[in-house]
C-alpha cells in the first residue's frame, strides 16, 4: 500500500461513485468510458484547476490546503467520517513504532468483561483481531473458522454468509472500518499483510475495498444466525480503550423482551452448563 497514492486512490474511487445528478450537472454526453464524474468536472466544482486536481489523483501534489479538501469533500458528497478520512490522508500523523498499541488486553479490562454475564463483549484492534472476550462473547463466535479475526471470518469462511444474516452489509462495514484503520496506521506491516491476503483470497473483498468507503466503529445492530441459539439481532456500542489506543471494546445487547433476548439467554445457559 503506497502511502503517496492513498489520497489519490480515495479521490478517484469517490469521484467514480458520484453522479452528475448528485452534483446538479446536466446529463450531457452519455458515452462515458468510466462511471461517475470526470476529473475536469470535479476540478470545476471545487474551484481548482484541472491540472492541479490531476496532480492530486496522481500523488504528485501532496499538500492541498484545508479549503481545497473541504471543497472536494462537498463536491464528492462525503459525510463527516469520509471528510475526516480525506484530511487524514492528506496530513497523515506520524506514528512511532514504539507507541503502537500492543495486542494484549489489560487484566483490569478482562476482569471487567468477565463480570458481565448477560452481554457478549469482545476487544479488537485496528485489524479486527479478536484480542479478548468474555464467555458469552466467545460463545457467540464458537465453532467458526477464523474467529480470531473478524475480517478473515467474514471473507474467508463460507459459513460467514449464514452466520451474518446481512452478510453484504456487515462485510462492507468491516471493510470500511479497515480503510479507516489503514489511514491511521498505513505502514503497519501486519495490517498490510492482512489487506494483501484478503485481496488475494476474496474477490468480494477486492470489490468492497476498491470503493474506499470509510466508517468508524461506533454503534449498529447485527443479525446473527448462531448454530445453537438460532437467530439473534444484537445492537452494539463500541468504546475506545483509552489505556491502549487502537483497541476497541464491543458490547452487544438484545432488545428487552424480544426473541433475541430469549435466544441470548439460551446461549447463556449453555455457557453456564459448560463452566
Amino acid at each position: 500500500m503506497d502511502a503517496d497514492r492513498l489520497l489519490g486512490d480515495f479521490l478517484r474511487a469517490r469521484r467514480q461513485t458520484t453522479t452528475l445528478d448528485q452534483v446538479g450537472l446536466p446529463p450531457g454526453d452519455h458515452r462515458r468510458r468510466t462511471p461517475g464524474l470526470r476529473r475536469e468536472e470535479v476540478a470545476m466544482l471545487a474551484g481548482v484547476s484541472t491540472d492541479y486536481y490531476i496532480r492530486l489523483e496522481q500523488g504528485r501534489e501532496r499538500h492541498p490546503s484545508d479549503q481545497v479538501l473541504d471543497a472536494l469533500a462537498q463536491v464528492l458528497q462525503l459525510d463527516a467520517w469520509a471528510t475526516d478520512h480525506l484530511h487524514e490522508l492528506a496530513r497523515p500523523k506520524a506514528i512511532k513504532r514504539t507507541e503502537v498499541p500492543t495486542d494484549r488486553v489489560s487484566p483490569t479490562l478482562e476482569r471487567l468483561m468477565l463480570s458481565w454475564q448477560n452481554n457478549p463483549a469482545v476487544v479488537v484492534n485496528r485489524r479486527l483481531d479478536v484480542l479478548a472476550g468474555n464467555s458469552l462473547g466467545v460463545a457467540l463466535y464458537e465453532g467458526l473458522d477464523h474467529s480470531d479475526n473478524l475480517l478473515r471470518l467474514t471473507f474467508l469462511n463460507p459459513d460467514a454468509r449464514v452466520f451474518y444474516r446481512d452478510w453484504e452489509k456487515d462485510a462492507a462495514s468491516k471493510t470500511a472500518q479497515l480503510h479507516t484503520a489503514s489511514a491511521a496506521d498505513h505502514d503497519d506491516p501486519l495490517l498490510l499483510e492482512l489487506i494483501e491476503e484478503l485481496s488475494r483470497e476474496s474477490a468480494d473483498f477486492q470489490r468492497m475495498w476498491a470503493r474506499h468507503d470509510v466508517r468508524a466503529k461506533t454503534t449498529d445492530s447485527v443479525r446473527f444466525h448462531h448454530h445453537y441459539a438460532g437467530d439473534l439481532t444484537l445492537s452494539y456500542e463500541a468504546f475506545t480503550v483509552n489505556s491502549c489506543p487502537g483497541q476497541d471494546l464491543f458490547i452487544f445487547q438484545a432488545e428487552p423482551g424480544s426473541p433475541s433476548e430469549q435466544a441470548l439467554a439460551k446461549l447463556q445457559s449453555r455457557v453456564a452448563s459448560l463452566t
